[in-house]
């Protein structure tokens, strides 16, 4: 047996044990998801709001040169009649995230509370609005039911890493970018890869369906194609995959998850994250602008990098340019 399968053999065998440490934790956590969060109510995928009343009209614009360009954050001031009156007399914010994106929206299995970087950045807003980072409550969704929710006046915020693109600004209405995620490679700590073209000849996974597929084509990779980001990690810790490639913020909480797990090389992708907001309710959009910029401005933006992505990404950079011009 060569030196370099006998490793591929070691780092399998490691793999599998973490897998199995993984597969109690899950046990775990599956038993726990029905607790009652001690913070933060979460509402049932079947559980809608009441809606807060439409206090601007929706965008006219047809067209969309700048997908990260919004509207300028407003005076911070909550006049009646307003979106943010009608959640300050609710008494909450209610907030679509995910449960199952590690670093950015997750169940915590051991208190039931969802928690990560897009989940404090809703915190935030609550903050501002309600003068309190727990008057929010969140409700599940998945990617599919983003779009939806703020159509139908579901939720307030969806804060579940939301890619800003034109075709969305039709149907939507996005804040100031708060966060810009890109493309990367996820690889094995004993790996000397340095990015995607470093691994010519190995087999990368991505999940099927996706664009992050697609872009393997461009490289001379084996392109193997799952279900889902997690269905790669599996693979990857089966020894059936070399690397993963996708949004390094996904990947962030997959290394948070296999110690033997790395992210590598620059992005070779932009993925502009804002939060979605009803097209109709432009005035929350500027009030939402206004807290962002007061982030970015003061250290707190990059504070919960740190705390969430840091470890995986490296230190903080600095906070992505708001850009508005939107009338």
């Amino acid at each position: 047996m060569s030196a370099r399968t006998t490793q591929h053999a070691a780092v399998a065998r490691r793999r599998t044990r973490l897998a199995r440490a993984a597969a109690v934790v899950a046990v775990l956590a599956a038993t726990l998801v029905g607790c009652t969060p001690t913070t933060s109510a979460t509402v049932s995928a079947s559980g809608t709001a009441s809606a807060p009343p439409p206090a601007s009209p929706a965008p006219q614009a047809v067209t969309c040169d700048d997908a990260t360009t919004s509207y300028a954050p407003g005076d911070g001031s909550v006049p009646d009649g307003s979106t943010m009156a009608a959640i300050r007399d609710r008494g909450y914010l209610l907030v679509g995230v995910s449960a199952d994106t590690l670093r950015m929206g997750a169940r915590n299995p051991f208190t039931g509370t969802i928690e990560g970087f897009d989940v404090d950045v809703a915190r935030q807003v609550a903050a501002a609005l309600l003068g309190d980072p727990d008057a929010v409550r969140f409700r599940v969704i998945t990617a599919g039911d983003r779009i939806g929710v703020l159509e139908d006046h579901e939720v307030d915020l969806v804060a579940r890493a939301f890619t800003m693109n034109c075709d969305r600004w039709q149907q939507i209405a996005f804040s100031a970018e708060y966060l810009q995620a890109g493309q990367k490679v996820l690889v094995s700590t004993e790996s000397d890869a340095t990015g995607m073209a470093d691994l010519a000849g190995q087999r990368v996974c991505a999940p099927e369906g996706t664009t992050t597929l697609d872009r393997l084509a461009d490289y001379d990779v084996e392109a193997v194609g799952a279900r889902t980001h997690s269905a790669c990690l599996a693979l990857f810790q089966q020894g059936r995959v070399d690397a993963i490639t996708g949004d390094d913020t996904v990947l962030a909480g997959f290394v948070a998850q296999d110690p033997y797990a790395k992210v590598v090389g620059d992005a070779f992708s932009a993925e502009p994250y804002g939060l979605g907001v009803a097209a109709d309710q432009v005035d929350l959009v500027r009030y939402v602008n206004g807290v962002l910029d007061a982030m970015k401005a003061d250290g707190r933006w990059a504070a919960l990098y740190d705390r969430w992505l840091g470890e995986a990404l490296g230190p903080a950079p600095a906070p992505p340019a708001s850009v508005y011009g939107r009338s």
